[in-house]
C-alpha cells in the first residue's frame, strides 16, 4: 500500500485505498477525456494517440502525488465541503503545472497541444468532486430522508443555517429538515442548505401539515420566554413534538451543535430573562472571604454554595443537619472547584453552643441562613418543629453571629411570610422580625432580608410533585382551578440573594420583582404536554380543594410596607411595619415556654401574635390567619 495511506487509521485504509483507485480512473479519463474534446468529439490520429497514451502513466503518477500531497484523503466523501473543494483545485493545479514540466523534459511536449492541458484539468475538478458531491447529495435528501423523522426547524438565522447544516451531516440524531419556520418576511422563499424557509411561526400547524413533520426544533438561543411559549402553542396545535437549542446565557463556547438539541422545560416557560449581575459588587464582597452557608446541603442552598464558590472565597463553610445531603454537596464542590477550601459542618442550627463555638473558631465574614422547613401542609401538622426551626433556628444563628462580629447575615424568606396564611409563612415571618430587631441594636452584624417566591425544581416544589405524577400516568392533582404562584428559578434566586447581600447596609428586606404569577393549572398542563400527552386525556387533571394554610394568591409586600425601588432594577426594597420591640421581645419568651411545655394550642395563639406585630387596635381586632384557630374553632381576640 503507498506509504502516505498507511498512515491513515486501519478502518479507513481500505476506503482511502479504493478512493485512490477511482482518482486515478478519473485522472486517465480526464486525460483521454481532454484529447477527444481536443480533436472534436473524435479519436485523435495514431501518432498523437500514441504520444497521449505515453504521457499518461506520467501524468496520472504526478497528479496521484499532488493529490496524497494536500491531504485529499483525510476527508470523507459524506462530509465534503468548500475545503475539500478547494484541495482538489489545489491538487490538479499542482498536477497540470508537474506534467507540463515533466513533458516538456521528457519530449519537448512533442504532439501535444497546449489547450490539452486546461481541458484536461477542467474535466480533472468535474470528475473528482462530481461523484463526492453526488455521494453526499443522496446520503442527505435521499437515504436519510428514509430513515429520519421529518423535522421543522424554527429560525433561519445562523443558529438555525448551523442546526440544519448539522443535521444533513449527522444522520445519528434521527431528524431530517424539510422546512424553515421564520417571522421575518424578507426570508420567506429563500434556502438554506436546499431547504426552504416556508413562512412564519404562526403557521406551524400548516406546515406541519403539509410536509408531514413530527417534531420543530427550535434554533432560537436568544428567544424570550413569550416567544418560547407561542412558539410551543403552535406545536400543541399541530400535535408535533418540540426540541430546543440551549439559551444563549447556556450555549456553551462551542456553539450550536444537533447534541444540543434537549426537551422543552417547564422552566423554558415560566423564566424571565437573566438578571444582570453587578458580578464587581458580589465578588467584592465574596472574594477572598470565609462564607458560612446554612442548609448548604439542601436544593437552595446547594446552588448557593456552588454559585458563591465560583466567585473565589477564601473559606467556604457549608452547614447542614442531613448528612447525605452534605456528602452530596462536598463531593460535587470538591470536582468542580478541587482548589476551594472547603469546611463541611454536620450540625443542627438550633444547637446554641455548637453554633456559637462554631462561629467563634472559624470567623466567617458572611452568613447565608438558608436552613429552614418549608413545606406548608406537612408544617400545618407540625407547628412545634416549624417554630424550633424556623423561628428559634433562625434566632440561634443570627445572635451567633452578632456574637462572632460576622460582617453581614443574609436571611432568607419567602412570599408566604406576607399576610401569612399557615405556619410555615408565620413562622419565617416572625424569623425577618427577629433579624430587623437585631439590626437595631446597634450590632457590628449588618442583617439582611430577602423574600422570593417559588423556586423551580427545589425538594418538595409543585414542579417535583407533578413530574412524579405524570410519569405515573396522573391523576395530576391541582388544589384549586384558579390557583396562582410566582416562579423563578434556583440559579435566579441564588444570584438574587448574592446581589442583595452585596448591596445590603443593614435592616433592609429585599424582594425580587417576580413578574407575573402563573395559575397552576397552566404549568400542570403545560407539563403533561411537554412529557408528550395530552392534559385530561393521556393524563386527566385532578382538583382537590386548598390545602389547609394556602391561599389562593401569594403576596410579595404588605399593603403597609411601602415597596421602593432600588439601584438594581429587579430588586425591591419593603420596610417592615413597626412594630412594638418590647412586646416582640416578650412574645417569643412566651412562644419559648410553650413550645418547651408542648402546647401547640398556645403556641398556634403566640405566633399568631408574633406575626400580628401586635398591630391591634385598644378594643382587639381578629386576627385574619385560619390557620390560627384555636381547637373550639374560635379566632382569639388580640389586645394590648
Amino acid at each position: 500500500m503507498i506509504p502516505i495511506l498507511e498512515r491513515l487509521p486501519v478502518r479507513f485504509k481500505s476506503r482511502a485505498t479504493l478512493v485512490f483507485v477511482h482518482d486515478l480512473a478519473m485522472i486517465a479519463l480526464a486525460w483521454t477525456g481532454a484529447w477527444w474534446i481536443r480533436y472534436d468529439l473524435s479519436i485523435p490520429p495514431s501518432a498523437v494517440m500514441n504520444q497521449a497514451l505515453s504521457a499518461l502513466p506520467v501524468m496520472a503518477l504526478l497528479q496521484g502525488i499532488a493529490f496524497l500531497h494536500v491531504g485529499l484523503y483525510r476527508g470523507m466523501w459524506r462530509f465534503i465541503s468548500l475545503s475539500d473543494l478547494s484541495r482538489i483545485f489545489k491538487a490538479t493545479v499542482l498536477g497540470v503545472g508537474a506534467g507540463v514540466i515533466a513533458l516538456f523534459l521528457i519530449n519537448r511536449m512533442s504532439l501535444v497541444p497546449r489547450s490539452i492541458f486546461p481541458l484536461y484539468g477542467l474535466l480533472l475538478i468535474l470528475m473528482i468532486s462530481g461523484p463526492r458531491l453526488l455521494y453526499r447529495w443522496i446520503k442527505e435528501h435521499y437515504l436519510q430522508e428514509l430513515d429520519a423523522r421529518k423535522a421543522l426547524v424554527v429560525g433561519a438565522g445562523a443558529a438555525g443555517e448551523m442546526l440544519v447544516q448539522d443535521l444533513l451531516r449527522d444522520p445519528s440524531y434521527g431528524c431530517f429538515p424539510v422546512g424553515i419556520v421564520d417571522d421575518d418576511p424578507g426570508k420567506r422563499g429563500r434556502e438554506i442548505h436546499g431547504v426552504r424557509v416556508l413562512g412564519g411561526g404562526d403557521r406551524i400547524p400548516e406546515f406541519a401539515d403539509r410536509t408531514g413533520a413530527e417534531i420543530v426544533l427550535l434554533a432560537l438561543p436568544s428567544a424570550t420566554t413569550a416567544q418560547i411559549r407561542r412558539m410551543v402553542g403552535f406545536c400543541e396545535r399541530a400535535g408535533v413534538a418540540i426540541r430546543t437549542l440551549p439559551r444563549m446565557h447556556d450555549m456553551p463556547g462551542s456553539g450550536v451543535a444537533v447534541s444540543g438539541l434537549r426537551s422543552i422545560s417547564i422552566e423554558d416557560l415560566l423564566s424571565r430573562p437573566p438578571i444582570s449581575l453587578d458580578r464587581g459588587s458580589i465578588e467584592r464582597g465574596i472574594s477572598g472571604r470565609v462564607i458560612a452557608v446554612t442548609g448548604g446541603g439542601g436544593s437552595i442552598g446547594s446552588e448557593l454554595c456552588r454559585q458563591i464558590a465560583g466567585f473565589g472565597p477564601r473559606r467556604l463553610m457549608v452547614l447542614d443537619h442531613s448528612e447525605y445531603n452534605l456528602y452530596t454537596i462536598e463531593r460535587d464542590l470538591r470536582e468542580r472547584f478541587p482548589r476551594l477550601d472547603l469546611d463541611i459542618i454536620l450540625g443542627d442550627i438550633c444547637d446554641e453552643r455548637a453554633v456559637r463555638h462554631t462561629f467563634a473558631e472559624r470567623s466567617p465574614d458572611i452568613v447565608f441562613h438558608a436552613a429552614a422547613y418549608k413545606h406548608v401542609p406537612m408544617l400545618e401538622r407540625e407547628v412545634r418543629e416549624a417554630i424550633r426551626v424556623n423561628v428559634f433556628g433562625t434566632e440561634c444563628v443570627a445572635r451567633a453571629a452578632a456574637a462572632a462580629r460576622v460582617g453581614k447575615f443574609v436571611l432568607i424568606s419567602t412570599d408566604k411570610a406576607v399576610n401569612p396564611a399557615n405556619v410555615m409563612g408565620a413562622s419565617k415571618y416572625v424569623a425577618e422580625r427577629i433579624c430587623a430587631d437585631l439590626a437595631r441594636t446597634g450590632s457590628p452584624t449588618r442583617f439582611i432580608t430577602i423574600r422570593f417566591g417559588n423556586v423551580l425544581g427545589s425538594a418538595g416544589s409543585v414542579v417535583s410533585l407533578f413530574r412524579s405524577q405524570i410519569e405515573q400516568g396522573g391523576p395530576v392533582t391541582v388544589t384549586h382551578p384558579e390557583i396562582e404562584r410566582y416562579f423563578m428559578t434556583i440559579a435566579e434566586a441564588c444570584q438574587l440573594v448574592m446581589e442583595a447581600g452585596s448591596v445590603g447596609e443593614g435592616g433592609e428586606v429585599f424582594v425580587l420583582d417576580m413578574g407575573e404569577p402563573v395559575k397552576i393549572r397552566y404549568l400542570a398542563e403545560q407539563m403533561i404536554w411537554l412529557s408528550g400527552k395530552v392534559p385530561g386525556e393521556g393524563v386527566p387533571i385532578e382538583f382537590i380543594g386548598l390545602r389547609p394554610g394556602e391561599k389562593l394568591i401569594e403576596e410579595l409586600f404588605h399593603p403597609e410596607e411601602n415597596p421602593m425601588q432600588t439601584q438594581h432594577e429587579k430588586l425591591l426594597l419593603a420596610r417592615l411595619r413597626p412594630c412594638d420591640a418590647t412586646l416582640f421581645e416578650k412574645g417569643i419568651d412566651d412562644l419559648r415556654f410553650a413550645w418547651q411545655k408542648l402546647d401547640e394550642s398556645e403556641m398556634r395563639r403566640l405566633l399568631a401574635l408574633l406575626a400580628s406585630d401586635f398591630g391591634v387596635s385598644e378594643e382587639g381586632r381578629v386576627l385574619p390567619f385560619d390557620f390560627l384557630r384555636r381547637p373550639s374553632g374560635q379566632v382569639p381576640q388580640v389586645t394590648r
